[in-house]
């Protein structure tokens, strides 16, 4: 793996066209295009050629190493700037405070994530670079020298000597690997080794589609390609939600996003990063409180504790595909085919925990449509205390006519529609015309055509606070294109799942007796 770490300069010597500074920081915190990173101490290993680019840019050398010293804070070094037009530049930039960040280029041959911080414990340096903001503010340039009558340190041969900490190297042209925008903190450290500096070079806007050809092109040896690969593997982050892709899945999770009206309609959150099981802990038996005569015993109740254990599964699907359609048509194609998959993903995963749901819900009856919805209500309330919110239904096919289309087609003894109201004239509730939102005896109403009831089929409506369910979910969706036998190519898509049924009971589904 390969990152770009930037410190601050703290200042230039004019002088002597020197820029001196710290160059980096031991245990002290930046950021990256793989994350938050740290440089454990004497973490860095030399090079025998070291040069001072400008902005991680190899075709724009400013100058050559001259010594640094490694002590308990960190790195610092001292430059010769050449006599260009780029050095004066530099020299001046560096002086005035414009240009004043140090940013180190590494190769990282070990490192470790310590709770989202990627923590290196061995690296060697490729080239450091003069840049406008580095990464951490301690390190500065600390002095600028020019000075026309000051002998030129030469950029070839410039012998190595050892002292006290202190190490003259010869310096000549850096071999550097294409560079990645470092960014602000939003990554994990990914398993393959990576590409991470401070200098914009690759394009991560892309499409799902753009991102899979990528991967097959990469397959194939095409080096732009592993650099797109490499660069956009570090770009995931977790939240609440369970996701928050990279650039290349923002259309993928969009049409997973606006697929789910149950997953939406409870609690998400995201899945542990190791482990096949869940383990949410419940209480047993609850303590107590009891009237107390005056001088009485305190009535005691021994609680108990017990761990819910809930199941991670894999969501996955694929297709194989002849090479020539992919060589001959345009990424537009892979995108239409990744979409298709994302919206089946979609489906299947809304349907694994509405079926959940369904199949260990308790049933509430009543004489009527509207009579069943009060009692279950009610029965929801006696599970948890908390007043449910959610009405789930399916578009058609209900158990008892409570469906989608049965709430549109309820009428009164006169005609009226119940819940399909054109105006909110009537007290059960608004199902707006032309739209699936709306309120049923003050709950929120969840249509959803992925609903295939339990595990009979049987499509009961269900009546449930958002808080009785959660659902866990892998921090990013992968996808996966690889080259198999006769000339195809074999496209996939996964992540994991998992449903935590925290009160069955809460889910109530509807009866009309």
């Amino acid at each position: 793996m390969e990152i770009n770490f930037s410190m601050n300069v703290v200042a230039a010597d004019t002088a002597k066209r020197e820029i001196t500074g710290r160059v980096v920081t031991w245990g002290e915190k930046g950021y990256t295009s793989a994350g938050e990173t740290v440089f454990e101490p004497n973490s860095i290993e030399f090079g025998k050629k070291t040069k001072l680019l400008l902005e991680h840019e190899r075709t724009k050398p400013l100058g050559t190493l001259k010594s640094y010293e490694i002590t308990d804070q960190g790195i610092d070094a001292v430059f010769h700037v050449a006599k260009t037009s780029a050095g004066e530049d530099a020299l001046v930039e560096a002086s005035t405070g414009l240009r004043d960040g140090f940013s180190v280029g590494v190769k990282v041959d070990a490192w470790d994530n310590k709770d989202g911080v990627m923590h290196i414990s061995a690296a060697k340096l490729i080239e450091v670079s003069l840049v406008t903001d580095p990464a951490i503010d301690s390190a500065r340039v600390s002095d600028v020298a020019a000075s026309e009558n000051t002998e030129e340190v030469p950029t070839e041969e410039i012998p190595l000597t050892e002292g006290e900490g202190l190490v003259s190297e010869t310096v000549s042209e850096a071999t550097v690997t294409e560079a990645v925008e470092a960014s602000k903190p939003a990554a994990t450290v990914s398993a393959s080794a990576p590409v991470a500096y401070t200098s914009p070079r690759v394009n991560l806007d892309v499409t799902a589609g753009q991102y899979a050809m990528a991967q097959i092109h990469a397959s194939r040896g095409d080096a732009d390609a592993r650099d797109l690969v490499a660069a956009l593997q570090v770009a995931t982050v977790a939240e609440n939600t369970g996701m928050v892709p990279p650039n290349y899945l923002r259309d993928v999770i969009g049409v997973i996003n606006e697929s789910r009206p149950f997953i939406d309609s409870i609690e998400r959150a995201p899945l542990p990063a190791s482990g096949m099981k869940i383990f949410t802990p419940k209480l047993g038996t609850k303590a107590s409180v009891a009237l107390t005569a005056e001088g009485a015993e305190f009535a005691s109740t021994d609680t108990t504790v017990t761990f819910q254990e809930d199941t991670v599964v894999k969501f996955a699907g694929a297709g194989i595909l002849d090479v020539e359609l992919l060589d001959r048509s345009e990424p537009g194609f892979l995108d239409l085919y990744l979409r298709e998959l994302a919206e089946s993903y979609a489906i299947k995963t809304d349907a694994y925990a509405a079926q959940i749901a369904a199949q260990n819900a308790t049933q509430s009856s009543a004489a009527t449509i509207y009579a069943s919805i009060a009692k279950g209500i009610a029965d929801s309330y006696g599970v948890m205390r908390s007043t449910p919110n959610r009405l789930l239904v399916a578009n058609t096919g209900g158990e008892d006519g409570i469906d989608f289309a049965g709430l549109l087609a309820a009428v009164d003894s006169t005609g009226r529609p119940l819940y399909a109201a054109a105006a909110p004239t009537n007290a059960n509730g608004l199902v707006s015309q032309g739209s699936t939102s709306g309120t049923v005896a003050g709950l929120g109403l969840v249509v959803d055509a992925n609903y295939t009831g339990d595990d009979a089929n049987a499509k009961h409506a269900l009546v449930y606070p958002s808080n009785a369910m959660r659902f866990h979910e892998s921090n990013k969706i992968e996808l996966r294109a690889n080259v198999v036998a006769n000339g195809q190519v074999e496209i996939g898509l996964y992540a994991y799942v998992a449903v935590v049924n925290r009160y069955p009971a809460a889910f109530r589904k509807l009866n009309v007796a």
